[in-house]
């Protein structure tokens, strides 16, 4: 059996692997903005959660209970990870729902992807 044909297949890259060339100054910033965001215990933990959570969206009255942190930091925390593009959100009646923004985690994959710590210079 051949596999010739299979890389056609496969979709482009969203973004160019650290490894393939550097990173321009605009994409740089927002991916910094986004591994920042994730540089809290907190945050990497909700975003973990709401990704994880049965259909890829959680409500934040399911979430909460899983912290001992007060609504309002919770709060804060979710709304960090929205503005930099990790998290949407969606208010249902008095509820908001919040869900994994897959092309940005995919983004960070890719960018991260490439990276062959074994072959890096010292």
């Amino acid at each position: 059996m051949s596999n010739q044909g299979f890389a056609a297949d496969v979709a482009p890259p969203c973004c160019i692997p650290l490894t393939d060339e550097p990173l321009g100054q605009g994409e740089a910033v927002d991916l910094a903005r986004m591994f920042k965001a994730l540089g809290d215990p907190a945050r990497l933990r909700l975003l973990s959660l709401i990704a994880s959570h049965l259909g890829g969206e959680a409500c934040v009255c399911e979430i909460s209970g899983a912290f001992d942190l007060s609504q309002p930091t919770i709060s804060h925390h979710l709304k960090v990870l929205r503005e930099v593009g990790l998290l949407d959100s969606e208010r249902r009646g008095t509820w908001v729902y919040y869900r994994v923004v897959p092309a940005a985690l995919a983004k960070l994959s890719q960018l991260l992807g490439g990276v062959d710590l074994a072959g890096a210079r010292a």
